[in-house]
């Protein structure tokens, strides 16, 4: 029997096992062959009903497949989600690209404020790509929902692959498949081939997209990146990680001894210092409330699941303890929690982030 791929997530079609990926009813594969339309379960109830049905991929696999880019003679296309630029980094991505071109593109331009210059978050993504061992031939910003600068995009990879295949690479949830069927739609005017969604790991299988001189773009699996805070929320959560809208910043005055908290997800703590501004950059439906250091926990406790949302009320058992991470800052920086958005520090100050254990924080040079 000739071998099946499904046309949203590229995995083999199977009829035997209904947990395995690349499940689909017999009655469907017959129909398909009337309609030319083959997608697996779990990609036709992901694009009908908004349902994720889980699959498993273990990373041995996302490895071969970042290992098969290595050894081809290809243009790399890097996609990261501006918003969660450190979040949506491939570990040792330089090592496994090996001495082949690579193209960044700053996914979610439209989520930032509009009072940003393209050419300072360009200048920002190069130098941290710079500190990530990355040297991008090439930054493109670009924003996959609102088709901002595809035609730019398809025009420089054609210029920058001569004549070579161009794999597109990329963590979960950073907007890489709606790209692609951004260029898709761009080059052959066909809508949502590829299935997208909020929820990390849609991409089950390499998919090929043919080009006029007989190379491909390849669309990859996102290579999940278990330090992100989409991990840890459930579906209709999801939500407060991928803002769809640009982000209205919120500064708050803050005395050293007070406490942010962001939802019940997280926390941000004024430890030491001189009063001052403190920006933060997240979801505009995330509720941010201030309250008083000394008390902070007893706070968390006695209001999660209610005042302080998501989680809510049913989730809170699943939820991880929050952990704490120090930090002394001495000039202008972010502080970011992996996934959610980031606090803008302006000064000197002593400051603590709490985030859900596995969950990374870092600082970096401000990027706004």
């Amino acid at each position: 029997m000739e071998e099946l791929f499904c046309i949203g997530c590229g995995v083999k079609i199977q009829s035997e096992d209904k947990e395995a990926a690349g499940y689909t009813p017999r009655s469907s594969i017959v129909k398909a062959e009337e309609t030319g339309e083959l997608y697996c379960q779990r990609c036709f109830r992901l694009r009908h009903y908004n349902e994720i049905v889980d699959v498993h991929i273990t990373d041995d696999e996302f490895l071969k497949l970042l290992h098969e880019v290595g050894d081809s003679q290809a243009l790399v296309v890097n996609v990261v989600d501006i918003f969660d630029f450190n979040g949506s980094i491939i570990p040792g991505l330089s090592r496994f690209v090996a001495g082949n071109d690579i193209l960044l593109v700053g996914n979610k331009k439209d989520v930032l404020p509009k009072s940003v210059k393209d050419g300072k978050v360009t200048q920002w993504l190069t130098e941290r790509a710079h500190e990530e061992g990355l040297r991008p031939v090439d930054v493109i910003l670009t924003s996959a929902q609102n088709h901002y600068a595809i035609k730019e995009l398809i025009n420089r990879i054609d210029e920058l692959r001569c004549g070579r295949d161009a794999y597109v690479v990329g963590v979960t949830n950073v907007g890489k498949s709606t790209l692609i069927n951004a260029i898709i739609k761009e080059i052959t005017g066909d809508k949502d081939i590829i299935t997208t969604s909020r929820f990390p790991g849609t991409t089950l299988d390499k998919i090929e997209i043919p080009l006029d001189d007989g190379s491909y773009i390849f669309d990859t699996p996102g290579i999940i990146h278990r330090h992100q805070m989409a991990h840890y929320l459930s579906a209709k959560d999801l939500k407060y990680v991928s803002p769809k809208k640009e982000i209205k910043p919120k500064t708050y005055q803050l005395n050293p001894e007070q406490t942010l908290f962001l939802g019940g997800l997280a926390r941000f703590d004024f430890v030491q210092g001189e009063k001052q501004g403190f920006t933060a950059y997240f979801d505009n439906n995330l509720k941010l409330h201030r309250t008083k250091l000394a008390g902070a926990e007893a706070f968390y406790d006695k209001h999660i699941g209610n005042l302080l949302t998501p989680p809510d009320a049913k989730e809170i058992a699943e939820f991880p303890q929050l952990v704490r991470h120090e930090f002394t800052i001495t000039e202008k920086t972010d502080v970011v929690l992996s996934g959610l958005g980031w606090i803008r520090v302006n000064g000197q100050a002593k400051i603590a982030a709490w985030a859900p254990e596995g969950v990374n924080v870092v600082i970096r040079k401000a990027i706004i």
